[in-house]
Order: C-alpha cells, then sequence, then structure tokens
C-alpha cells in the first residue's frame, strides 16, 4: 500500500499508509473490500496552476467513468435529461417494484470534492443510482465547479435548482440530498434558502457530508492514512477562491442549524469524514431538531462500493427514514 502525498500550506506531507486488520464483526464482502489496494494518489497542484488541475480533474473523472460504466446497465431506472434553474439536470425513476414511493423526490447533489464528478454522463448516473438507492425519483444537479467556476457557483446553481423545483413540488415532498462534497451542497442550501425566504423541504439525507471545510474535526487527524480519503484542504482552498473557509455556507457545521428538517446523517468509523458527522449530528439534536445518526463499522468514505450487506442496510435505512417523512 502506497503512502499518500498531501500538500498542506507550506508543503508536501508524506502519510504513512495504515495497515490495520479489517475487524471480524465486518461482511466477508466488506473485509475483501477493506483489503482491496488503495488507489496511487498524487500531491496538489498549485491553487494558481488552473490547468494543472484541469488535468488532475480530467485523471479522477476518468478513473471514475471507468469504474462505472459496466455498473450502469444494471441500474434499472429511467433518466430525462433536463435544466433545473439553468443548470443541466437528470431525473431518474426506479422502474416497476423498484419504485417504493411517489410521495417525495430527491433533489441530489453529486460528490466529487467539489471539483469532480460533473458532466453527462456521471450525473446521469448518479442520478440513477441515488434513486434506486431510495426507492424515488431523484433530480441530480450538474453544477458548476472549479477551477474556472469557484465559490459560489456551485451554490448558486444549487439554490437555483431548488427554487427551480419548488415551482413543481410542494415543499413537503422535497428532501435534498448529497454524498461528501453533495452533503456539503446539500446542507448549504438549507441555509442559504431559508435566508433567501424559500420553504424549507421535508426531510435531508446527508451522507459522510463534507460540512467542515477547515477540517477540524479529530478524525481528520486519528484516520489520516487508513481512510480510502486524503485530507481535502488544498482543494477545499481551491474551491473557495479567497472566501473565509469557516463561513456557513462553505462550511454549514458552523451555520444557524435551527430551520434545518429532520435530517438523517451516514458515515463509518473508519471514514475520515466522521467527526463532520457526527459534531452535525450533536448540533442538529443541541436544536432540538430531529436527527438521525448511523455509522457503520469500519466503513470508509463512500461505502464499502455498494453491493456488500453494509451499503444495503445504509439504504435501507434511507428507505425507512424517506417512509417516516
Amino acid at each position: 500500500m502506497a503512502d499518500d502525498l498531501v500538500r498542506t500550506k507550506d508543503a508536501i506531507v508524506r502519510l504513512p499508509a495504515r495497515e490495520i486488520p479489517p475487524p471480524r464483526g465486518a461482511s466477508e464482502a466488506a473485509r475483501q473490500a477493506l483489503a482491496a489496494p488503495r488507489p496511487a494518489r498524487a500531491a496538489y497542484p498549485e491553487l494558481q496552476d488552473a490547468e494543472a488541475w484541469r488535468r488532475v480533474i480530467a485523471a479522477a473523472d476518468a478513473q471514475r467513468a471507468a469504474q462505472s460504466a459496466g455498473l450502469e446497465p444494471r441500474l434499472k431506472a429511467d433518466t430525462q435529461a433536463m435544466t433545473l434553474g439553468g443548470a443541466p439536470a437528470f431525473l431518474a425513476i426506479p422502474r416497476a417494484e423498484r419504485l417504493i414511493d411517489e410521495r417525495h423526490v430527491l433533489l441530489d447533489f453529486h460528490g466529487g470534492a467539489l471539483i469532480q464528478g460533473g458532466g453527462a454522463d456521471a450525473v446521469r448516473f448518479n442520478a440513477k443510482a441515488m434513486a434506486l438507492r431510495t426507492g424515488r425519483a431523484a433530480y441530480s444537479v450538474d453544477y458548476r465547479m472549479p477551477p474556472d467556476h469557484p465559490y459560489p457557483a456551485a451554490l448558486d446553481d444549487a439554490v437555483a435548482a431548488y427554487r427551480a423545483l419548488l415551482s413543481i413540488r410542494k415543499p413537503e415532498e422535497i428532501v435534498v440530498s448529497g454524498v461528501s462534497a453533495g452533503g456539503n451542497l446539500a446542507a448549504a442550501v438549507l441555509l442559504r434558502a431559508r435566508d433567501e425566504g424559500l420553504p424549507t423541504p421535508a426531510g435531508a439525507l446527508l451522507l459522510t457530508p463534507e460540512v467542515d471545510l477547515t477540517e477540524s474535526g479529530d478524525t481528520f487527524a486519528t484516520l489520516a492514512g487508513l481512510d480510502i480519503l486524503v485530507p481535502l484542504i488544498q482543494v477545499n482552498r481551491l474551491y473557495a477562491a479567497g472566501a473565509d473557509l469557516a463561513h456557513p455556507y462553505l462550511s454549514p457545521l458552523f451555520g444557524d442549524v435551527s430551520g434545518f428538517p429532520p435530517t438523517f446523517l451516514q458515515s463509518g468509523t473508519r471514514d475520515l469524514f466522521l467527526s463532520n458527522t457526527v459534531r452535525l449530528h450533536r448540533k442538529l439534536r443541541a436544536a432540538g431538531l430531529r436527527a438521525e445518526l448511523h455509522v457503520w463499522e469500519a466503513m470508509t468514505h463512500g461505502g464499502f462500493g455498494g453491493f456488500t450487506p453494509e451499503d444495503r442496510e445504509v439504504n435501507a435505512e434511507m428507505q425507512a427514514f424517506l417512509a417516516s417523512l
């Protein structure tokens, strides 16, 4: 297992890879996923080197496309290309018995560290995956990203998409959702929508959400070198484009969460963003709000690949949460 290279403010730091055996309590499929080699990672470019960032992003997107190409034919959902508030988007609807309920729809924002994971193919795949994971129709937004479109472009697109969806669906029918960077945008939409006088949706699904771009949580240190994810502070600075990383629209963990709807939060004990998830859960509970925290043994960032018993448990818990709204 190769060490990870991470560029900090002043230097490139090599994080030693940590060999910790998979726990006995994990399923065999999860144990195999944990034993798989991690992808090689290079240091992130300097912030001002836009062309180098484009190469890094293109390589990551190509790797993701190769991984999803063989999976998409298995995703039994119908899709429709559209725009939401001016942003390209896809609507995915599960087929036949995979459609559990039509009462709620998801407004989902894809992951990818706020710099990757976009484009028609990736966003269509994301819409289908989230629709099938939850058993509900899902809208997935292809929001703008750095280096060409830094903050607040992504959040502008996300809020515009929510505003547009409100024109065709009632707020009590909408659930905002996102994995990782998508969880950041979903939470930030809740804050900014409230500030702009928009109604609150029925609920939120925040899966291992990137809600603290300052990376101040405990697990950014304690799980470094163990999770498949590496610290992303350089990426976060690229996204912020000089804005304060602690601003609530960038790091929703530091915002006023008093208006949040019922919220589902998911993470794992090997997830670098575990602190994000735990701290946001405690903040929501302190505000007297309904918040469910679901943490899985040994799960890394993003789960075990989607096909383990643990991944299926995550999906079942999300479906139960949505049914309760």
